[in-house]
């Protein structure tokens, strides 16, 4: 998600294949705003869901019996990544205070804005907490070491997915649209 273009906030229609170029959707910059607001919410609901599944797993480890032989390590990497999971899911709820707190106000488009960066913050904080979930898990079933790799190659693997790939992506497509725009000789 790019902070400077909310979700959704594209120009290619629906019916549009790889390498068309971009055409406007004849919206009012408020449409844009509702539409992008309602894109934005589709994203949350989805990395909302698993916020929710992730918490609710470092909550219960807490009172298994296997927690209180957890060294000093575990236990610190278990508080962080409980701590980030609810960053996490306060960055992805803001959002909707934000909208009820400015509903009315003709703030749609700021509040778009901000949701986008909120947003993106969650996703950045969301790589942290997963990866600190496989770390501690890891950690406890087949040691530090496997831990740290395990830990480590999520992270990677989530920056690929939810940073490099869009980009890639991003590019892709900005070079294809560049490439229509010039006339052929």
């Amino acid at each position: 998600m790019d902070e400077d273009r909310p979700a959704g906030d594209e120009d290619v229609p629906h019916n549009s294949g790889p390498g068309s170029v971009g055409q406007d959707r004849h919206e009012t910059p408020l449409e844009r705003a509702d539409r992008n607001f309602g894109e934005l919410l589709q994203e949350l609901r989805v990395t909302q869901t698993g916020v929710q599944i992730l918490f609710a797993f470092l909550l219960t480890l807490a009172f298994t019996p296997r927690f209180p032989a957890l060294d000093g390590v575990q236990r610190a990497t278990y508080i962080a990544t409980l701590l980030l999971a609810v960053l996490a899911a306060a960055l992805f709820t803001a959002p909707a205070a934000l909208h009820r707190a400015l509903f009315g106000r003709g703030a749609k488009p700021q509040i778009v804005q901000m949701s986008s960066r909120l947003a993106a913050a969650g996703l950045c904080v969301l790589m942290l907490a997963l990866a600190g979930s496989v770390l501690l898990v890891v950690d406890v079933t087949a040691g530090r070491a496997a831990g740290i790799a395990a830990g480590a190659g999520t992270f990677a693997v989530c920056v690929g997915l939810w940073g490099v790939l869009p980009r890639l992506v991003r590019r892709s497509l900005t070079r294809a649209r560049e490439g229509t725009d010039t006339p052929s000789p």
